[in-house]
């Protein structure tokens, strides 16, 4: 089976890319082919994310293993077909951390497909912008409790931590 991707790039203009992969690719070669195919080398770190139908980031699914015995989810270990089960399931891409682009991913359609020469671009809209859009990440949460505790911290040199 063959899977239609779509990528949008989190920017003002659209840009976006729809790509046909095979199913059984893995999400490390996801990685590769979206970052190339919005004209990146694919060498940043980067993270999929699970999510949900409002796009509300869940699960981090990491580009590298970190864990001590190699046994923690990550891209390499992570089948596009076992992540992406149906049409309309969605994730949220994060490539180079210190630019933050951002991309909504989405299975648009599942295919029969006996095509040899995947992944291939099916549509290609617009070119990504010089440099990343400025992200801004802010709570919901009132913090005006935490505020009322900083005035009693006002000064660390004088307080007791003795008596503490």
């Amino acid at each position: 089976m063959a899977y239609k991707i779509r990528v949008v790039l989190d920017v003002e203009k659209d840009v976006i890319r729809d790509i046909l992969v095979n199913e059984s690719i893995n999400l490390e070669d996801l990685h590769f082919i979206i970052a190339k195919s919005f004209g990146f080398q694919g060498v940043e770190m980067a993270s999929f994310y699970r999510t949900n139908e409002d796009w509300e980031q869940g699960e981090e699914i990491p580009l590298v293993d970190m864990s001590e015995d190699d046994s923690a989810l990550c891209m390499r270990n992570s089948l596009l077909k076992d992540v992406l089960v149906k049409e309309g399931d969605n994730l949220i891409y994060v490539y180079d951390f210190l630019s933050m682009w951002a991309f909504f991913v989405e299975l648009s359609k599942i295919m029969p497909s006996d095509e040899k020469d995947l992944p291939k671009i099916m549509l290609s809209i617009g070119e990504k912008p010089d440099k990343a859009p400025d992200k801004e990440f802010t709570a919901d949460n009132d913090f005006d409790e935490l505020d009322e505790l900083d005035d009693d911290f006002e000064n660390l040199d004088e307080f007791d931590y003795d008596n503490y």
